[in-house]
């Protein structure tokens, strides 16, 4: 687990430079540090740099920049490839001088050339290059747990794990990509392919960067959608079977996980993905695995006396943390640091918390991430299911409102909220992005200029007619990524802790694929094949219970020690300076805000949750661009 950064074109900055721009990511590896910069073809330089958390061969020989032994290919890698034990096993003809698994990329280029990344099994960024044709190869692991970050500007490329080395660069500028301000306040995050800046973007999840001499193309070795139908081919119809061999595919996944030359534990919130990772992991040991969660003292909100049952039933050497206000607010104040661009899901909150307790005590950190995307786990998708039965009468009630001669907006403003939702649902490309109009035209009446699309308008592209599963893809694609994997990097990396996440394997992935939905959400059951092999491990009157999840009282916060910061932000003289959004609206609706608090769930607008990604930009906007 490292930071990378690098570049490639026919204006070099000097070593000092450059190892001021690999420095940003110190969090990300205080091990190690290596920075080089080559001649290359036509009077092009590229750079490698790379900051190293040693979790693999602790030895200086796993130092990058690594060369191939020819001398022939560079590599930066931030990330685990776990199977390079047994790829090694396939390249034994190369001369190995580590034991780490960096040295296996090497040699698996050199045999297979770039698309060897459809060999490994991992998470990873890497940026190789080839001194034999003059190419740089960008490459992101396939679910996109690892970030990279790359601007091209004329002839020249510039790429990192974070922003804040692009930040470093000549003749960077930091100017604003307004059109995602919209999608950033509805969705509190900016999923892939872009970023908060113009001109920069995140490299998507399954994909290689070719960059030479100028030019750079992307290509796709690794697509949801493609390998979702390609897996479906060959269906599991056995129940028995599909369990069994699930149950398999998890217990190599969190074996190979287990494998480092540090210290390693888990987290453990008490639901059914992390408390399964880790029996699983318990089940593997020789002695009690580390387990780590915090609470808040809040039952609204505290899973950690339901974690503490799990690890007591396990065995496990279990630590937890109550978080008290003062912590809270200190990570409030640190969140723009550490998120170099506008993120706003507070569960990054807790989610540093827990990780600063485990980097305590181990430098690894197994997690539950992509159980519920990948098996149907969240609330939202009940509730997909239930829209899709009701389309059909939803559609007619909205033709009647839609009648010529009739009032629409005032006639479906008189419905109940949720069958507005229902019969507003029209577009075909967002059937299962159910929203609340008025959310929505919040978020696009505090902008100042036209922008995205605050949906994902490419539903049809995933050939599902079943809204749930259709759903769970679009998901892998964007909120996975581009939200639940963002926090979880930054969150651990903050502390130099690597997470790793056994449900996100490869194998497990595809495997998961080829199960019918109903194996997954029975009409009743969500999650139901990881509950019942969770049920082999754990008892099931400590899982079954409503999800909670990672959660923060907003509202209270916003309303209460956090208020005379939010009017700041909302002032129509500050707002109107940004020239960013539209500053009347703001004021109004943040002065609402304080009066009448949240409009509750009829209202269809939960006021905190778009000032909240608000003050987050903000924040970020004080901490960068002044």
């Amino acid at each position: 687990m490292c930071g990378i950064c690098g570049f490639a074109g026919k204006k070099p900055i000097s070593l000092e430079q450059f190892h001021k721009m690999n420095d940003q990511m110190y969090h990300r590896g205080p091990d190690d540090d290596g920075a080089e910069i080559y001649p290359a073809r036509n009077g092009y330089f590229v750079g490698l740099a790379q900051r190293r958390l040693s979790i693999q061969d602790l030895s200086a020989s796993g130092h990058q920049p690594m060369h191939s032994a020819d001398g022939r290919v560079s590599v930066v890698f931030n990330g685990e490839i776990y199977n390079f034990k047994e790829l090694k096993k396939e390249l034994s003809g190369y001369p190995f001088r580590s034991s780490c698994d960096t040295e296996v990329i090497l040699a698996a280029y050199l045999k297979w050339g770039i698309r060897c990344v459809e060999r490994f099994n991992g998470m990873f960024a890497i940026a190789l290059y080839d001194r034999d044709d003059g190419r740089l190869y960008l490459v992101r692991d396939r679910i996109g747990k690892k970030p990279l970050y790359y601007w091209q500007q004329e002839e020249q490329l510039v790429f990192a794990s974070e922003l804040k080395p692009l930040m470093l660069w000549p003749g960077f500028e930091r100017r604003i990509c307004t059109e995602v301000l919209s999608r950033y306040l509805y969705h509190q995050y900016i999923a892939e392919p872009y970023t908060i800046f113009r001109d920069v973007y995140k490299l998507e999840p399954g994909s290689i960067l070719t960059f030479c001499e100028g030019q750079a193309k992307t290509e796709k070795y690794w697509d949801v959608r493609e390998v979702y139908h390609r897996q479906k081919e060959r269906p599991v119809t056995d129940y028995g079977q599909a369990k069994a061999e699930l149950k398999q595919l998890l217990c190599r996944s969190v074996e190979m996980r287990m494998i480092a030359d540090v210290p390693l534990g888990t987290f453990l919130s008490g639901g059914y993905d992390s408390s399964l990772v880790t029996a699983i992991a318990q089940s593997l040991s020789g002695e009690p695995v580390r387990t780590y969660s915090v609470g808040f003292g809040d039952s609204g909100y505290d899973e950690a006396a339901y974690a503490a049952e799990v690890a007591g039933y396990l065995g496990t050497r279990h630590t937890e943390y109550y978080i008290g206000e003062r912590e809270m607010f200190e990570m409030v104040d640190s969140i723009p640091q550490y998120y170099d661009e506008p993120f706003a899901d507070s569960s990054q909150i807790p989610g540093m918390l827990v990780a600063a307790m485990a980097r305590k005590d181990v430098t690894v950190a197994l997690s539950g991430d992509g159980g519920d995307e990948f098996f149907c786990g969240y609330n939202v998708y009940d509730r997909i299911g239930q829209a899709q039965k009701l389309d059909l009468p939803g559609g007619i009630l909205y033709g009647i409102c839609s009648a010529p001669g009739l009032r629409r907006a005032r006639l479906l403003d008189r419905l109940p909220f949720k069958v507005r939702v229902i019969a507003g649902n029209r577009n075909r490309e967002t059937k299962t992005q159910l929203h609340s109009e008025r959310y929505v035209d919040a978020a696009l009446r505090m902008t100042a200029g036209d922008g995205l699309s605050v949906f994902y308008e490419r539903e049809s592209v995933y050939g599902e007619k079943n809204w749930q599963a259709r759903r769970m893809l679009l998901d892998m694609d964007t909120y996975l990524p581009g939200d639940i994997l963002c926090k979880v990097d930054r969150a651990t990396m903050k502390y130099s802790l690597e997470a790793r996440c056994p449900l996100l394997d490869r194998d497990v992935m595809e495997y998961s694929y080829r199960l019918p939905h109903s194996f997954k959400y029975d009409g009743h059951t969500k999650k139901r094949i990881l509950k019942d092999i969770a049920y082999d491990y754990i008892p099931r009157e400590l899982l079954d219970r409503p999800k909670k999840g990672f959660s923060v009282p907003l509202d209270e916060w916003l309303r209460g020690p956090l208020r005379e910061q939010l009017l700041d932000m909302a002032s129509p003289a500050f707002v109107s300076s940004q020239g960013l959004f539209d500053s009347g609206y703001v004021a109004g609706l943040t002065a609402a805000y304080m009066e009448n608090g949240d409009g509750g769930p009829q209202t269809g607008l939960n006021y905190s949750k778009i000032l909240w990604p608000y003050f987050v930009f903000q924040q970020w906007y004080r901490a960068y661009m002044r």
